[in-house]
């Protein structure tokens, strides 16, 4: 299918399609197979940039630097040697603070759905824009489409909005919405979608087990509303969709299936004839289980464009990569009119959002929008809407900080990657926020922070010493314990840990002082503590939200979050 430059979602005139078509004209063979890659930058030196851009001629690129005012430097530097305009990413997935240590950290997904109100996607959107443009980006992998109907998920657990399709769709319009106000390219993730299984397709093929028919009425329909309301770009995940590819393919082996980025059956046969669309398709990064697992390098390289993908996430080895795609195109795995089409779709997304007029900013964020005040206003705002009171049986709150003052504070943390950098510094945030409030807190020492200090054999032993009931009872006058679980691209599921086996952190104190339990991140903690008669989603480890968590605690002011089925984690013993 020829591709309408003047059509949704380019809607390009007649200059900026003539630039376009001369551009491609112009280009080597060598220029136009770079054009399908996006780089993941290791380094910002300027020998380093200027090598990729003129040697393998890349389309786009992904960096990893934090510094806001290095990475617009880089950025120049990026457009500064590169004959074609770059398409240059960012993950703003939760506010600007994706595209830079600068920027805001606004809400999670997760957050927005609890809120109830759609202008909290919007505003996620809008913020994440503005700073992302102020450091030169121009193209953000948000908002993620997947609906999280499986509880066990922590993959996409609080990255989605959620598990109704309606609010997903909503949710996503929103947030592209606001993007657009600062010409940022939005590319929506992970088609055909994640949250049906609990595992990471960082680590292994994902399997989205849907039916045809379950999936036309879930995903299908997020995908089709915003693929009519314009979706520029859309992010192919590393996931099988058997039911659709044994739909177009009623002969295909159990072997044969493929995650979605090697499957041209559901690239262009679901996603491009049955629901239309006519953008910008990327794969998921390259150097992910789901995909490196499914077929040799030299065949993944070539087969995900000859599958229908028009960009290549990330090289695994810049030379040899590029020669796949090099050699994938001469022995006809990617056509003529495949490589034409697929330039097509990166060229015209490219004068779509400007980039044939101009490349970059002229300076820094000039007009200082970087983790501003009102971009923070706006995440308190969100922070006070969202957070949830899931359970109170014990009917404990709001609590009178005056007749119970004394706290104990438990911090439940992931083990940190190094005792070079420390333990999680959220717990000092939680333990300021709580003293503000005005209860004198004692926080519980974990294994992690006693081998931080001065690793022993011991340790182990310290950390399981007991107090005397009677005296902690006498001691506290309510415990806190926040728990602040992460994983990425480690594990599939991440679950409640404790920092030591028999540890003192095990709630052995819930029928013996009044507990509030709070979680920072996934949603489904009640599964693994089902003994926590008061029990809050907080969503987030930021100031903002950690801050309205203990307001709405102490009953300065009220709990208007909502939360969906997943909490509960089909159990009976969660309700309790």
């Amino acid at each position: 299918m020829a591709t309408d430059l003047k059509a949704m979602p380019y809607n390009l005139d007649d200059e900026a399609i003539q630039w376009v078509e001369e551009t491609i004209k112009s280009m080597s063979l060598e220029e136009k197979i770079g054009q399908l890659f996006i780089n993941l930058g290791l380094r910002t030196d300027e020998s380093y940039i200027r090598n990729l851009v003129e040697n393998y001629h890349i389309g786009g690129a992904r960096f990893t630097e934090t510094d806001g005012e290095k990475i617009f430097a880089q950025n120049q530097c990026y457009q500064k040697y590169s004959k074609i305009p770059l398409l240059i990413a960012v993950n703003c997935e939760t506010g600007g603070n994706g595209a830079c240590r600068q920027g805001t950290f606004v809400a999670t997904e997760a957050q927005c759905e609890a809120s109830a109100d759609a202008q909290s996607a919007y505003q996620m959107g809008r913020i994440s824009g503005k700073e992302a443009a102020a450091i030169g980006c121009n193209c953000n992998f948000s908002p993620m489409a997947d609906i999280v109907l499986n509880w066990r998920n922590t993959i996409v657990n609080t990255r989605s909005f959620g598990r109704d399709p309606e609010t997903v769709l909503t949710m996503c319009k929103e947030y592209i919405r606001g993007a657009k106000e600062s010409g940022i390219l939005s590319c929506v993730k992970h088609f055909p979608g994640d949250g049906i299984e609990e595992r990471d397709q960082h680590l292994v093929m994902g399997i989205n087990d849907l039916t045809c028919e379950e999936w036309d009425s879930s995903f299908g329909k997020v995908y089709g509303g915003l693929i009519q309301s314009g979706l520029e770009a859309v992010m192919v995940g590393h996931i099988a969709l058997p039911s659709y590819s044994r739909k177009y393919r009623p002969d295909i082996t159990p072997e044969e299936i493929m995650p979605a980025t090697l499957a041209p059956e559901l690239i262009n046969g679901l996603l491009r004839e049955k629901l239309g669309f006519q953008g910008l398709v990327i794969t998921d990064a390259s150097h992910m289980g789901g995909l490196l697992s499914a077929k040799p390098r030299r065949e993944q390289v070539p087969g995900a464009i000859a599958a229908g993908c028009d960009m290549f996430l990330f090289f695994h080895d810049m030379e040899e990569d590029f020669q796949y795609m090099l050699q994938g195109y001469k022995d006809g795995i990617i056509t003529e009119e495949r490589l034409n089409d697929a330039l097509m779709h990166i060229l015209g997304m490219k004068a779509h959002i400007g980039l044939h007029k101009k490349r970059m900013p002229d300076r820094y964020d000039e007009k200082q929008v970087l983790g501003c005040r009102e971009h923070h206003e706006a995440a308190q705002k969100i922070a006070d809407k969202s957070i949830t009171l899931v359970k109170d049986t014990q009917k404990l709150l709001p609590i009178d900080v005056e007749k119970k003052k004394r706290a104990k504070l438990y911090f439940l943390e992931t083990a940190p990657v190094s005792y070079t950098n420390g333990t999680d510094p959220t717990k000092y945030l939680v333990k300021e926020e709580l003293e503000r409030a005005g209860f004198t807190v004692d926080l519980n020492e974990s294994y992690y922070e006693m081998e931080a200090k001065g690793p022993s054999a011991f340790n182990r032993f310290r950390v399981m010493e007991m107090p005397k009931v009677e005296e902690f009872k006498a001691k506290y006058d309510v415990i806190f314990v926040f728990v602040h679980m992460k994983g990425y691209a480690q594990e599939s599921n991440v679950r409640v840990k404790f920092s030591a086996a028999h540890s003192n952190e095990l709630p052995w104190w819930t029928h013996e002082v009044p507990t509030v339990c709070v979680s920072l991140n996934y949603t489904n903690h009640l599964y693994d503590l089902p003994m926590m008669r008061t029990f809050i989603n907080a969503y987030a480890p930021t100031r903002e939200c950690i801050r309205a968590t203990v307001e709405k605690i102490i009953g300065k002011s009220e709990f208007t979050g909502v939360y969906n089925e997943n909490v509960w984690c089909g159990q009976w013993d969660t309700r309790l």
